[in-house]
């Protein structure tokens, strides 16, 4: 099992800057992958960046110069830097974790956190 709590949502105004992190517990060793995904009431959960064991990262077109996906040294956290934002950048993100257990791949997912973007 994977626990994943999130922190650093909120309110700013267009151009200002954020950042989300996302802290992990449990079998911590079994993930190969973290993300985030943003999703808007009644909408599908997208991607918006993401992560591997191997550092390699991958961003939505979206968001690219924009926002930055690390991670500390233990591979415990992982951090979205968001600059620049925009309204349209205003959704519920939320941290997921891919794990490898028992041979199979396994998504968990944190509670979310509000990110709102004022014109």
């Amino acid at each position: 099992q994977v626990q994943l709590v999130e922190s650093g949502g909120g309110l700013v105004q267009a151009g200002g800057s954020l950042r989300l992190s996302c802290a992990a517990s449990g079998s911590i060793l079994s993930i190969y992958s973290m993300g985030w995904y943003r999703q808007a009431p009644g909408g599908k959960r997208d991607l918006v960046a993401s992560i591997t064991s191997g550092a390699l990262k991958s961003y939505a077109e979206s968001v690219k110069g924009r926002f930055i996906i690390s991670r500390d040294n233990a591979g415990n956290t992982v951090y979205l830097q968001m600059n620049s934002l925009k309204p349209e950048d205003t959704f519920v993100y939320y941290c997921k974790a891919a794990a490898s257990i028992r041979g199979l791949s396994v998504d968990y997912w944190g509670q979310g956190t509000q990110v709102t973007v004022s014109s």
